[in-house]
């Protein structure tokens, strides 16, 4: 293993997607010496177009990407490895970075690692995921408005999306695969609204190319049906929060302060990791707070 610790970086960024570049940006920007290292697996990679975040609207994800990591590395400061960030720890300097075959140092860290999506085990699911199975009607509801719609959700959920589903699309339902559990009140709320529930369990997703066209049941039913928003299960896409001892929220994401510090001195997390805001916008901006807060830490140390 090649060891490259003796060349400390201000900060290292594991995570090169859009949080983790813009953070590295507001640093490049300050000449701080920056360091991302990425495992080229973002999220989002099924998902054709991104939208509602301005000037970008419409693009494909991994070309917002690409310009991003290009302009971020126009900083002569800053370094991109694709290398994952497979071991952390706490060192008299800062912090060690591993990875399959480097060993880093910096004073502070950046965790713009991201979350994986655990899908429910419905067949065709994953096939439609970004697509046309899809989780934020921000993101992509306009693309499917006054089409035949359903929420795959149940509970506070499932009643939260329909509000907001609803102001999409009229051709509405839910589908709660399994026992519906909503409070008579919600229930009777959804029936004003002429949104039926349907509790039957569901096998598979009738696609062709990711795009859904038919929802079948386990009692041998189906439903044609053009979009499902479903917000899935996930996990943490990286452990490295866990071994710096990082504290969590109870929906399990990383959690940090309004200036992305969490709860491990010199560490900061940004993006998906730990925020439920799910949008490419959303984690640009928390990037960029992120990586101004950490220099502002090195300068209120150093000045």
């Amino acid at each position: 293993m090649k060891n490259s610790s003796n060349q400390p970086f201000d900060a290292i960024i594991i995570g090169g997607s859009y949080s983790g570049l813009s953070a590295a940006m507001a640093l490049g920007r300050s000449l701080r010496k920056v360091l991302i290292l990425d495992s080229g697996n973002p999220c989002n990679a099924q998902t054709p177009f991104s939208h509602n975040f301005i000037t970008q609207d419409g693009k494909k994800p991994a070309e917002i990407s690409k310009t991003a990591l290009e302009q971020a590395l126009k900083y002569e400061t800053v370094t991109f490895l694709q290398q994952k960030a497979t071991e952390a720890k706490k060192t008299d300097f800062g912090f060690e970075i591993k990875t399959e075959t480097e060993i880093f140092s910096s004073k502070k860290i950046i965790l713009a690692t991201g979350i994986r999506d655990l899908f429910p085990d419905i067949k065709g699911f994953k096939e439609c995921w970004g697509i046309s199975v899809i989780h934020c009607p921000y993101c992509h509801g306009y693309e499917f408005r006054n089409q035949k719609t359903a929420i795959l959700a149940n509970g506070e959920k499932g009643f939260h999306l329909a509000g907001l589903v609803r102001n999409l699309s009229q051709d509405l339902m839910l589908l709660t695969n399994g026992k519906a559990e909503f409070p008579e009140e919600q229930i009777s709320d959804l029936k004003k609204k002429n949104i039926s529930i349907v509790e039957e369990k569901i096998t598979e997703i009738v696609h062709r190319e990711g795009n859904l066209s038919e929802i079948i049941f386990a009692d041998g039913t189906s439903l044609p049906m053009n979009v499902l928003y479903a917000p899935p299960a996930f996990e943490q896409h990286s452990d490295i929060a866990a071994q710096l001892n990082c504290e969590y929220t109870e929906t399990g994401h990383i959690k940090t302060d309004s200036f992305q510090k969490t709860s491990v001195d010199g560490v900061f997390a940004c993006g998906d990791n730990s925020s439920p805001m799910r949008s490419i916008a959303h984690s640009v901006y928390t990037g960029s707070v992120s990586g101004s807060m950490l220099n502002l830490q090195l300068v209120q140390e150093n000045f």
